[in-house]
């Protein structure tokens, strides 16, 4: 058993198929297999039921999967610490970023650093929430940027509290509203992020409590795509206020969402038992001015 076979079978489990961890392993399919089945000789058993396209873990992969992260975590930990001794001179950023909000809170962060620390490589890696926190236990990344609350294996630094905006097409009849909630948009249909974004989880558990049942008519990971369809009349939509701003424009109205429990607070995590290397603490250093050289009064 070696890192490389746990990481091959840690990667078909996260991502589903051999081939998407083939590519993400930087391993031929074949090889992929091999690994997972001198794996399953060496536990003497088998891992996976594989279901047509498919594959589940068997009882015996369920705690192969759990101890795995652990051991790839603990590797990294101990690369990264060894690594410490280096400084600022010579090492990495590890960092995940989700699609949604991340160039407006961050770009100008990434050439703020790149200034200060030239020589320090950065791994940026985008996924939804679901996925950047499971890059962040098997110590894939050293640093994600997760929505508020997260989970106590997990410690955070808080970067943006923004509230929801609803986004109605300028000819809708409630357009003219100073503020909104999810009882008023009963009858109107939602278009939502794609599967994995946590901000769908807010605004459905906000819909829960008012005994709303939404009608989803569309779903993108693309904020530009989603304001269009707005535009065009086909549902409303809902943005942290700063990218609502960001994208006004003649065919939609923004109105403050009234709705508690609903903000986008987004925060910087890494894992509670994790030992964060200097590149990283200089990225929550950074992230920390940026905090209070943007901070306003709402």
């Amino acid at each position: 058993m070696n890192l490389r076979t746990l990481r091959a079978f840690v990667e078909v489990v996260r991502l589903g198929g051999f081939s998407q961890a083939a590519e993400a392993v930087s391993l031929t399919q074949s090889s992929v297999s091999k690994a997972i089945k001198t794996l399953e000789e060496e536990l003497g058993g088998p891992l996976l039921n594989r279901l047509g396209h498919r594959n589940e873990l068997t009882a015996a992969g369920e705690i192969a999967y759990r101890r795995a992260l652990v051991l790839l975590a603990e590797h990294t930990d101990l690369v990264d610490e060894i690594s410490n001794l280096r400084g600022l001179k010579h090492g990495r950023l590890r960092i995940g970023l989700p699609p949604v909000g991340c160039g407006v809170l961050f770009a100008a962060m990434f050439a703020t650093y790149r200034s200060r620390y030239p020589d320090i490589d950065i791994e940026l890696t985008e996924y939804g929430s679901k996925k950047l926190r499971e890059c962040l236990e098997a110590g894939e990344v050293d640093l994600a940027a997760l929505l508020l609350p997260v989970d106590e294996d997990f410690n955070y630094q808080p970067v943006r509290n923004e509230p929801l905006m609803a986004v109605l097409p300028r000819n809708h009849l409630l357009a003219d509203r100073r503020r909104i909630d999810f009882a008023d948009l009963a009858d109107s249909p939602f278009i939502l992020f794609e599967a994995g974004f946590a901000l769908n989880a807010k605004i459905l558990a906000a819909c829960e409590r008012r005994g709303v049942t939404p009608r989803v008519t569309a779903r993108s990971g693309q904020i530009d795509f989603i304001v269009d369809l707005v535009a065009a009349g086909l549902g409303v939509a809902f943005l942290p206020r700063m990218l609502a701003y960001k994208h006004q424009h003649a065919g939609i109205a923004l109105i403050p969402l009234d709705e508690p429990h609903t903000d986008w607070h987004i925060a910087l995590a890494w894992r509670a038992s994790a030992h964060l290397p200097p590149a990283a603490l200089a990225w929550l250093e950074l992230a920390r001015e940026q905090q209070v050289s943007t901070s306003h009064p709402d």
